[in-house]
């Protein structure tokens, strides 16, 4: 009897020990995971950061080795003597830190950083607005509208999104030279104005809404209109949203199209192109304090629509894995 109790005892802490190993396995393999996964993230951010630095640091200290990214005191210091000499890195930097400054800034704005700006909010807004109706349309057609080839014409909007982009630019840039359109806003508006993969998210979603709710629609008198309108658009917002979203990014950050459309007309530029055509002008004495405020600029309203919409980036890619 006191020997089965013994081995009782002994299976039981056994047990106990067994289980407390299993548990700060796990607990270590979560916090080496969580570790791994901070400093992966922290060395992504470091080209980001080092360059709102060095838009903020005077053109000398720029190209000070080692880089520094810590701002101290005083904030911003003129980077020039009142002769209007450049001041020599050591005064407005040292071994670990450097005094913010607006050089850079102040700088960009004599290159026509407005006029690209306006120009690429204007490209993004009418190209998006342009693609929420055609894509929805297009996507609304191929999932619930039978019609003779409606498959093969699906097939075939699949198919462009597989051909590489850059083996349309020259058919493109014809097309558009015989019709009258390159150097304009029009010329960028209706090539870019509706996409495939827009097409293709759209269906997606479009599915997997039920079609009995369509058909009550119908019983109740409405045409494939008005449902489409009342019925079926609000009920696609979150698919909306994040093609809206996918259009508007993609459109900002948009080079080699407008590179082929508007590359001869720099009053037509956006911000993209500008800041390419901006290091170019500079050549071997390029500004890097200006050139890189630029592209903080740039990428300023497209990290507040990520911080804003974030959750509808990862709803969109969800939406292509919908039935199909």
């Amino acid at each position: 009897m006191m020997t089965t109790t013994s081995q009782s005892k002994t299976e039981k802490q056994y047990i106990e020990t067994a289980s407390l190993s299993r548990t700060f396995i796990r607990r270590s393999f979560a916090t080496l995971t969580v570790t791994l996964l901070v400093v992966f993230a922290l060395v992504q951010t470091v080209p980001f950061a080092l360059t709102i630095a060095n838009s903020l640091k005077c053109r000398p200290v720029v190209q000070q080795r080692p880089q520094v990214f810590i701002p101290s005191p005083p904030f911003g210091v003129d980077c020039r003597t009142e002769t209007g000499a450049a001041l020599p890195a050591e005064a407005t930097s040292t071994l670990f830190t450097f005094n913010p400054a607006l050089e850079g800034y102040q700088r960009v704005f004599e290159y026509n950083l407005d006029v690209w700006f306006l120009n690429t909010v204007y490209y993004a807004v009418a190209i998006t607005v342009l693609r929420l109706i055609f894509d929805s349309l297009a996507g609304y057609a191929l999932a619930r509208i039978r019609f003779p080839g409606n498959r093969v014409f699906f097939f075939i909007i699949l198919g462009t999104m597989m051909i590489p982009g850059v083996v349309l630019l020259v058919p493109r840039f014809i097309i558009l030279q015989q019709l009258g359109l390159l150097n304009t806003y029009q010329g960028v508006i209706l090539t870019l104005g509706a996409d495939a993969f827009g097409v293709f998210l759209m269906k997606q979603f479009f599915e997997s809404i039920p079609p009995e709710i369509e058909e009550a629609a119908m019983v109740d008198g409405a045409n494939r209109f008005v449902m489409f309108g009342r019925v079926i658009l609000p009920m696609a917002t979150p698919a909306l949203t994040a093609l809206a979203i996918f259009s508007f990014q993609g459109t900002w950050n948009n080079f080699m199209d407008l590179l082929i459309i508007v590359g001869g007309d720099a009053s037509k530029h956006n911000l993209p192109l500008g800041l390419a055509q901006l290091r170019g002008q500079f050549g071997d004495t390029l500004e890097w304090n200006t050139f890189l405020a630029g592209a903080v600029i740039a990428t300023i309203p497209l990290a507040l629509l990520f911080f804003f919409f974030q959750r509808y980036f990862v709803e969109g890619i969800s939406y292509t894995g919908l039935k199909g």
